[in-house]
């Protein structure tokens, strides 16, 4: 049994739909953190990059799949996620430095930052949850 093209890109947006919301769960929780404590933004950091590295190849696989089974509307959009990813991985990863930096020299308005940063990054997770699920609709 030979695989379509149209079976590989379901596999690729499965397997990024599994990545975006087991992160997606996983970030949630540590909103309880308190963030004072140098080893919670650590911890987050470390968390996101092993995301943004998973969703990164798990979409731009998508993408690619997406343009050998002739979708090109869902290549385009799969490489947006690509590209969102690897933009916030750029972004937010550098300020999670910056913050960390500075809730280690106790400066504590870092701690609300650093707090507003994760939510944000949280809600733009949830916003590409919801286009991939919309994409599973082609199938």
């Amino acid at each position: 049994m030979t695989l379509q093209p149209q079976m590989f890109a379901l596999l690729f947006t499965v397997i990024l739909l599994a990545v975006t919301t087991y992160f997606l769960l996983g970030s949630i929780p540590l909103l309880i953190l308190k963030h004072d404590n140098p080893m919670d933004s650590r911890f987050i950091r470390s968390f996101y990059i092993t995301y943004f590295r998973l969703a990164l190849i798990a979409a731009l696989a998508a993408a690619i799949s997406f343009a050998f089974a002739g979708k090109p509307a869902l290549s385009v959009g799969a490489g947006g996620i690509a590209l969102l990813t690897w933009l916030m991985r750029q972004h937010l990863i550098t300020r999670m430095d910056h913050f960390g930096a500075q809730i280690r020299a106790d400066e504590l308005v870092a701690i609300p930052a650093f707090r507003k940063m994760h939510q944000s990054a949280i809600l733009i997770n949830a916003t590409q949850l919801l286009a991939i699920l919309g994409s599973l609709g082609s199938f």
